[in-house]
Protein backbone atom coordinates (compact mmCIF):
# COMPACT_ATOMS: atom_id res chain seq x y z
CA UNK A 1 0.00 0.00 0.00
CA UNK A 2 2.99 2.28 0.62
CA UNK A 3 3.97 2.00 -3.05
CA UNK A 4 0.41 2.88 -4.11
CA UNK A 5 0.49 5.89 -1.82
CA UNK A 6 3.44 7.46 -3.60
CA UNK A 7 2.69 6.17 -7.10
CA UNK A 8 -1.05 6.87 -7.35
CA UNK A 9 -2.76 8.38 -4.30
CA UNK A 10 -0.66 11.52 -3.77
CA UNK A 11 -0.55 12.46 -7.48
CA UNK A 12 -4.30 11.85 -7.91
CA UNK A 13 -4.97 13.99 -4.83
CA UNK A 14 -2.97 16.89 -6.23
CA UNK A 15 -4.42 16.61 -9.74
CA UNK A 16 -8.04 16.27 -8.65
CA UNK A 17 -7.66 19.09 -6.12
CA UNK A 18 -6.46 21.36 -8.91
CA UNK A 19 -8.88 20.29 -11.63
CA UNK A 20 -12.21 19.85 -9.82
CA UNK A 21 -13.73 22.52 -7.63
CA UNK A 22 -16.97 24.16 -6.62
CA UNK A 23 -17.73 27.83 -7.13
CA UNK A 24 -19.78 29.82 -4.67
CA UNK A 25 -21.37 33.16 -5.42
CA UNK A 26 -21.70 34.67 -1.96
CA UNK A 27 -22.58 37.90 -0.25
CA UNK A 28 -20.10 38.45 2.58
CA UNK A 29 -21.12 40.66 5.48
CA UNK A 30 -20.29 44.31 4.61
CA UNK A 31 -18.98 43.48 1.12
CA UNK A 32 -20.23 43.10 -2.43
CA UNK A 33 -21.12 39.84 -4.15
CA UNK A 34 -17.96 37.78 -4.64
CA UNK A 35 -16.96 34.43 -6.16
CA UNK A 36 -15.24 31.94 -3.89
CA UNK A 37 -13.89 28.51 -4.76
CA UNK A 38 -13.34 25.26 -2.92
CA UNK A 39 -14.86 21.85 -2.45
CA UNK A 40 -16.22 20.94 0.03
CA UNK A 41 -15.14 24.09 1.93
CA UNK A 42 -14.51 27.56 0.53
CA UNK A 43 -10.75 28.13 0.67
CA UNK A 44 -10.00 30.88 -1.88
CA UNK A 45 -11.73 33.90 -3.27
CA UNK A 46 -11.07 37.17 -5.00
CA UNK A 47 -9.21 39.63 -2.87
CA UNK A 48 -10.53 43.06 -2.08
CA UNK A 49 -7.05 44.63 -1.87
CA UNK A 50 -6.18 44.72 -5.59
CA UNK A 51 -7.65 43.20 -8.73
CA UNK A 52 -5.10 40.36 -8.88
CA UNK A 53 -5.11 39.44 -5.20
CA UNK A 54 -6.83 36.50 -3.56
CA UNK A 55 -8.07 35.70 -0.08
CA UNK A 56 -6.85 32.30 1.11
CA UNK A 57 -8.33 30.52 4.12
CA UNK A 58 -5.62 28.12 5.30
CA UNK A 59 -7.66 25.88 7.64
CA UNK A 60 -10.28 25.27 4.96
CA UNK A 61 -7.55 24.67 2.38
CA UNK A 62 -5.90 22.02 4.55
CA UNK A 63 -9.28 20.40 5.29
CA UNK A 64 -10.09 20.23 1.55
CA UNK A 65 -6.72 18.67 0.71
CA UNK A 66 -7.18 16.13 3.50
CA UNK A 67 -10.66 15.20 2.27
CA UNK A 68 -9.37 14.70 -1.28
CA UNK A 69 -6.52 12.54 0.06
CA UNK A 70 -8.85 10.40 2.19
CA UNK A 71 -11.22 9.96 -0.77
CA UNK A 72 -8.45 8.69 -3.07
CA UNK A 73 -6.90 6.58 -0.28
CA UNK A 74 -10.19 4.80 0.47
CA UNK A 75 -11.01 4.37 -3.23
CA UNK A 76 -7.61 2.90 -4.14
CA UNK A 77 -7.46 0.80 -0.96
CA UNK A 78 -10.90 -0.75 -1.54
CA UNK A 79 -10.24 -1.22 -5.26
CA UNK A 80 -6.87 -2.86 -4.53
CA UNK A 81 -8.13 -5.08 -1.72
CA UNK A 82 -11.60 -6.15 -2.87
CA UNK A 83 -11.59 -6.04 -6.63
CA UNK A 84 -8.19 -6.53 -8.30
CA UNK A 85 -4.65 -5.94 -7.20
CA UNK A 86 -3.33 -2.76 -8.73
CA UNK A 87 0.00 -3.01 -10.51
CA UNK A 88 1.45 0.29 -11.61
CA UNK A 89 3.56 0.66 -14.71
CA UNK A 90 6.31 3.23 -14.82
CA UNK A 91 4.75 5.29 -17.63
CA UNK A 92 1.57 5.91 -15.60
CA UNK A 93 3.56 6.85 -12.50
CA UNK A 94 5.79 9.28 -14.38
CA UNK A 95 2.80 10.82 -16.18
CA UNK A 96 0.87 11.31 -12.94
CA UNK A 97 3.87 12.91 -11.22
CA UNK A 98 4.54 15.23 -14.18
CA UNK A 99 0.91 16.38 -14.10
CA UNK A 100 1.15 16.76 -10.32
CA UNK A 101 4.25 18.95 -10.55
CA UNK A 102 2.52 21.09 -13.19
CA UNK A 103 -0.41 21.55 -10.79
CA UNK A 104 1.98 22.37 -7.94
CA UNK A 105 3.79 24.91 -10.13
CA UNK A 106 0.47 26.53 -11.05
CA UNK A 107 -0.54 26.67 -7.37
CA UNK A 108 2.83 28.09 -6.37
CA UNK A 109 2.47 30.89 -8.91
CA UNK A 110 -1.09 31.59 -7.73
CA UNK A 111 -0.28 31.56 -4.02
CA UNK A 112 3.01 33.48 -4.27
CA UNK A 113 1.39 36.79 -5.19
CA UNK A 114 2.56 39.31 -2.62
CA UNK A 115 -0.88 40.97 -2.59
CA UNK A 116 -2.69 37.81 -1.44
CA UNK A 117 -4.27 37.91 2.00
CA UNK A 118 -3.97 34.77 4.13
CA UNK A 119 -6.32 34.01 7.01
CA UNK A 120 -6.09 31.04 9.34
CA UNK A 121 -9.89 30.77 9.16
CA UNK A 122 -12.51 32.79 7.30
CA UNK A 123 -12.98 35.89 9.50
CA UNK A 124 -16.48 36.84 8.34
CA UNK A 125 -19.86 35.30 7.72
CA UNK A 126 -21.34 35.08 4.24
CA UNK A 127 -24.67 34.31 2.64
CA UNK A 128 -24.57 31.85 -0.26
CA UNK A 129 -26.49 33.16 -3.27
CA UNK A 130 -25.80 30.31 -5.70
CA UNK A 131 -23.17 27.65 -6.30
CA UNK A 132 -22.11 25.04 -8.81
CA UNK A 133 -19.31 22.72 -9.84
CA UNK A 134 -16.67 23.28 -12.48
CA UNK A 135 -13.52 21.88 -13.98
CA UNK A 136 -10.49 24.13 -14.24
CA UNK A 137 -10.82 24.54 -18.02
CA UNK A 138 -14.39 25.89 -17.74
CA UNK A 139 -15.05 29.62 -17.51
CA UNK A 140 -15.99 31.18 -14.21
CA UNK A 141 -19.72 31.77 -13.89
CA UNK A 142 -21.04 35.28 -14.33
CA UNK A 143 -22.54 36.71 -11.17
Amino acid sequence: MKALLFKIIIPLTIISFTIFTKWWSVLPIDASETLFFGFPFVYIGRGWVTSLSHQVFVLELLADITIYFVFWFVLVFCFNKYWITISINKFLTVTLWILSFCCIAFGTILFSNKDNVYYAKRPYEMEIITSGYRMIWQNNPKH
